[in-house]
């Protein structure tokens, strides 16, 4: 299926698989790859030296074309650029806008540049800049998300750029594909769902805390860093939720002193971390803390298989979710379904 993201990026299909931090590495990445869709390499969680590292992991396994998420307001972000021109990397995803300066760099390096937005003045804003393709959330994706459904928002953007538009946020098969090139995206992008898969490092456990989920399980709740973040409700949620601001900060420190401990971060640097990611709002000093070290309290889920001290970052297609194929099984899916919807439509 040839869309304009297939084009631009040089994959056999329209399918992303997003960049989750802890979960999106080299073998996830290169088995989504493989399987002929777009793999995105997690990188916010990595040192430079291991982003580097990885890259070539990934290109030891496939020949396909990959790309590498980054956060555009990183101290290092230009050192992370480097790596990834000098390794050849074809595409630079981006979860904040990244600067018209940081754009003109990669493109000048022929790295196609893909922002994920949130809205659609985002969307305008990067595509003024340059942005080769955007990535567009609703709210039902996982993570940080906002409060518009993607049925609203990707007609918005579809209808405010002239860019490719990749729609995120509620997708999981090949009905979700046709339904989003309906609409007029290139293509779909999916977190949850390569998640679940066979291929995804992430522990057995965790995946069966997921795939025991219903649509009902998976919230929204800004107890965590103060932001809106989607993942599944848990016991920890639940205290943090509960916690008054006395309580809730101390929480905060003891895990933020966890944290400096693996992480060798100083305290002052972890809040002015926290602060980084205020995005302007008001955030109690506790969830300050959390901010910062909300990559840890990922971490202990998808990493370390502590379900009891971690966050489950979860778009709401949990809920519907309930096998565990490899990347190859599920992209083969999706386009033999996809096919098999556009012909019982009657277009092709």
């Amino acid at each position: 299926m040839e869309t304009a993201l297939t084009r631009l990026v040089g994959v056999r299909h329209p399918v992303v698989q997003t960049g989750m931090g802890w979960v999106a590495g080299p073998r996830l990445v290169s088995a989504t790859a493989n399987a002929g869709a777009l793999g995105i390499l997690a990188s916010a969680t990595m040192s430079v030296n291991r982003l580097r590292e990885a890259i070539r992991e990934v290109k030891s396994r496939t020949q396909a074309p990959f790309g590498v998420n980054l956060r555009a307001d990183a101290s290092d972000a230009g050192d992370r650029v480097r790596v990834m021109i000098d390794e050849g990397v074809r595409v630079a995803s981006f979860a904040l806008a990244p600067s018209r300066e940081l754009i003109a760099e990669l493109k000048g390096a022929g790295v196609v540049v893909i922002p994920s937005i949130g809205a659609r003045r985002h969307a305008e804003k990067v595509a003024a800049w340059g942005a080769d393709a955007v990535i567009v959330q609703g709210g039902e994706g996982g993570g940080h998300t906002g409060e518009v459904a993607t049925t609203v928002l990707l007609p918005q953007v579809v209808d405010a750029v002239e860019i490719p538009v990749v729609a995120a946020g509620g997708f999981f098969d090949g009905r979700g594909l046709v339904a989003a090139l309906a609409y007029g995206a290139a293509g779909v992008a999916m977190g949850t769902r390569f998640l679940l898969t066979s291929d995804s490092t992430v522990p057995d456990a965790v995946k069966a805390r997921y795939l025991a989920a219903t649509v009902r399980d998976v919230t929204v709740t800004r107890a965590v860093d103060g932001l809106p973040h989607r993942m599944l409700r848990t016991d920890l949620v639940d205290a943090l939720e509960r916690s008054g601001r006395a309580r809730a900060l101390l929480q905060a420190v003891r895990r933020a002193a966890g944290y400096r401990r693996l992480s060798g971060t100083s305290w002052r640097r972890m809040l002015l971390d926290g602060r980084a990611l205020r995005h302007g709002k008001d955030l109690t000093w506790s969830q300050v803390l959390l901010a910062a070290n909300t990559p840890m309290l990922l971490k202990a889920s998808m990493v370390d298989g502590r379900t009891d001290l971690g966050v489950m970052a979860s778009g709401q297609v949990a809920g519907v979710i309930d096998d565990l194929p490899s990347c190859g099984e599920l992209v083969e899916r999706i386009m033999k379904e996809a096919e098999e919807v556009r012909e019982r439509l009657g277009y092709g």
